[in-house]
């Protein structure tokens, strides 16, 4: 193998440069961001990070329950993945030929169809959760000659533009001029709003994620079966969004296999990069990828110059590889069930405890208002200064005092979300659980106290567009 003693090596480069993550943020990437990271405290020097744990330069460990989003599923730093990308690599493959095709991502294809509903059968390979939600939006519209597309409230679906206007969140909508047009929201769990929706047998497609990110909503009993019956009578296509409750992440291989649906297409992305390499896809019917991609002049009405390297495929194989051989599908159900076990008592031990939801591995709790006059002119004072505030009360605590990191779930929720990787140990989730309680403890019996320590300091900061 050549060396290159004249150009920078990059661990050197790591080495050199370490501490000033921060530091080149603000000044060349989101010093806002940056802001936002003095403000909670979460501007931690991180050195390296390896299965469910981020590690600072002082060696402390801290359980990572926020997955980059979902990305790292399989934990960061899995070594099966890292083997596999280095043999890609030696083996100098063809890659990304543009007028020709390699092998790897027919191979990641044909594992993707054989994993999934009878419905789909062919796939468009990507590079990100927007790139698949617009090439879904793109492909409605081409197969069906209708202009519509409906979505939900509170759906997050990505930040481009097309995906921003199926986008259910005004935070991230506004200031950005028009967005697509005949694209029209309805309530989440709504069938008698999809239907009017529908009715007019002018929509493209229906996309909706089977349980919400934002908030963890979980779709209601009979929901998806009933709007998937919906769009059969009128024309209108189903597209399933699973970028975050994809490959196992709910305890089935996809969220919307426990309902048993057969959309005509489902958005993946995020843990099927293994967290190495951006990749995503989305599974398509026959029916709508011919009717897209209909003669040789329109076979490249939609690509993605990245979307199928072999890098990206061969990260997205050995991800499956390991979902399947280390059975995470059946450990994202056991240890959901424990996570639940384990935090639904709280419903009932503490005031400001709303609810539970949990659905696999994807989990949140749901805050609400005290009973007690004092404490509760508190709650009202704090959503004044800032809706959805009273959640880092939460998060805070249990990045600082447990070495625990969640995410606040949704702009103006006072809900707290994790998502564990799926290879967590279950004492990490009993930790998780004990350190969840012994917070909430002291911010019930506290609040006060909490609020002058934690919410005081952040409330007198402007971050209102932090989700």
């Amino acid at each position: 193998m050549p060396s290159y003693p004249q150009l920078p090596d990059i661990a050197d480069l790591l080495e050199a440069r370490a501490g000033e993550a921060l530091a080149l943020n603000q000044r060349h990437l989101n010093p806002k961001l940056g802001s936002v990271l003095r403000t909670l405290g979460f501007d931690v020097d991180w050195a390296r990070a390896q299965g469910a744990h981020l590690i600072d330069r002082r060696g402390n460990a801290y359980l990572d329950l926020l997955s980059g989003y979902g990305m790292f599923s399989l934990g960061r730093n899995h070594p099966y993945v890292k083997d596999q990308l280095a043999r890609v690599l030696a083996a100098n493959t063809p890659n990304l030929p543009q007028l020709g095709v390699s092998t790897l991502p027919g191979v990641l294809a044909e594992q993707l169809i054989a994993r999934s509903p009878s419905s789909l059968s062919a796939v468009v390979l990507t590079s990100s959760g927007t790139e698949s939600v617009e090439a879904g939006l793109k492909l409605a519209r081409a197969a069906t000659g209708r202009p519509r597309i409906v979505y939900c409230d509170r759906g997050f679906h990505g930040l481009t533009i097309g995906s921003l206007s199926v986008n259910g969140n005004t935070e991230f909508r506004e200031r950005f001029g028009s967005l697509l047009e005949a694209c029209d929201a309805v309530p989440f769990g709504d069938l008698a709003a999809l239907q009017r929706e529908l009715a007019p047998r002018d929509v493209a497609a229906f996309i909706v994620e089977p349980v919400q990110g934002k908030g963890v909503f979980v779709a209601p009993e009979g929901y998806l079966a009933e709007a998937q019956s919906l769009c059969k009578r009128t024309g209108t296509l189903l597209i399933i969004d699973e970028v975050q409750t994809g490959l196992a992440r709910t305890g089935e291989f996809l969220a919307l296999d426990h309902w048993g649906l057969q959309p005509d297409m489902v958005t993946l992305a995020k843990a099927l990069s293994g967290g190495f390499v951006p990749a995503g896809a989305l599974l398509a019917s026959r029916q709508v990828f011919d009717a897209t991609f209909d003669s040789m002049e329109r076979s490249v009405v939609h690509g993605s110059t990245f979307g199928g390297g072999d890098m990206a495929a061969a990260a997205a194989l050995s991800t499956l590889a390991v979902i399947d051989r280390e059975q995470l599908v059946a450990r994202a159900r056991k240890l959901g069930d424990l996570l639940r076990e384990l935090t639904l008592p709280l419903v009932g031990e503490f005031e400001i405890v709303r609810e539970v939801r949990c659905l696999g591995l994807m989990w949140a709790i749901e805050l609400g208002p005290p009973a007690g006059r004092a404490a509760r002119h508190l709650w009202e004072a704090v959503e004044r200064r800032q809706p959805g505030l009273f959640a880092q009360m939460v998060t805070v605590p249990l990045f600082h005092e447990h070495h625990i990191l969640t995410q606040v779930a949704g702009h103006h929720m006072n809900v707290i979300k994790a998502l564990p990787p799926l290879i967590i140990e279950d004492d990490e989730l009993h930790r998780f659980a004990a350190a969840l309680r012994e917070v909430l403890a002291e911010v019930e019996a506290h609040m006060f106290r909490r609020y002058a320590s934690v919410g005081f300091g952040l409330g007198r900061r402007t971050f209102s567009r932090v989700a």
